[in-house]
């Protein structure tokens, strides 16, 4: 049986007003979510919050209970626990919208999604937009997701290089969202961990600041210490800028 050992810690950054990031660690169910926010006056701020809330309630509302009804049908490409997260992010799809509806200031708001839930040695990964999982393992840091933006479909059609994209003036533009379109494709991978395994969720504050290879020195130095490292995850991009509010949630995998 893996033991996990978590870590998550949100920081508002160096230039902006609120925190329209928003994370959850739910240990009793193995889940595991962050979320950035997006839209004007404090909207992003609900949006997160509302997205990272409803994914909770359906996971634990399915926990144990197989006979429910599964409101977007089963993917069976998947395991059940793929198919739990997969309708619970499209679930919190659905109370965004809901609510962009219900309150005129609220209207345009969305939010990314990054989420884990975790059965035994398996990490069921979804995400939707720009926010991030990678896992480190045996020294070498692997980004699981790809991202859903304006600029990650430049670098692979080669139009930019990825360094370029660091800089772009489109790098926030997301081309898919919680809150954009009903019927939100939502990508959904799991994969087996083993004992010493660390998985990184995150806002674009993080990775927008800090390269890959800085993630990884970072990791490294932190010997194993999720504490640690997400503290020195956070002081680093706020060294660099801290243009963006900033949320990492960080699991380790101990037999």
């Amino acid at each position: 049986m893996m033991k996990i050992v978590s870590e998550a810690q949100s920081d508002i950054g160096r230039k902006r007003k609120g925190n329209e990031d928003a994370h959850s660690v739910d240990r009793e169910h193995m889940l595991f979510v962050v979320a950035d926010g997006m839209g004007g006056h404090a909207a992003g701020e609900v949006a997160s919050r509302v997205a990272v809330d409803a994914i909770n309630e359906f996971v634990a509302l399915t926990a144990g209970n197989d006979e429910i009804t599964w409101p977007f049908g089963l993917d069976e490409t998947i395991s059940y626990d793929g198919n739990r997260l997969k309708t619970a992010i499209r679930h919190a799809n659905r109370r965004v919208l809901e609510a962009t509806h219900e309150r005129a200031d609220l209207e345009g708001m969305a939010t990314t999604v990054a989420a884990v839930l975790v059965d035994r040695d398996v990490a069921n990964l979804a995400h939707v937009g720009d926010s991030r999982i990678y896992l480190w393992s045996s020294g070498t840091l692997t980004q699981l997701t790809s991202d859903h933006s304006w600029v990650n479909e430049q670098i692979q059609t080669g139009v930019i290089s990825p360094e370029q994209a660091r800089s772009h003036p489109l790098r926030n533009v997301v081309t898919r969202a919680l809150g954009g379109r009903a019927d939100l494709l939502v990508d959904v991978q799991s994969r087996r961990v083993q004992d010493g395994d660390v998985l990184l969720l995150c806002s674009d504050g993080l990775t927008t600041m800090i390269a890959d290879e800085d993630i990884a020195r970072i990791l490294a130095e932190s010997e194993g210490d999720v504490t640690r490292a997400a503290s020195a995850l956070v002081d680093e991009a706020n060294e660099r800028g801290g243009e963006d509010n900033i949320t990492v949630v960080l699991l380790k995998f101990e037999e």
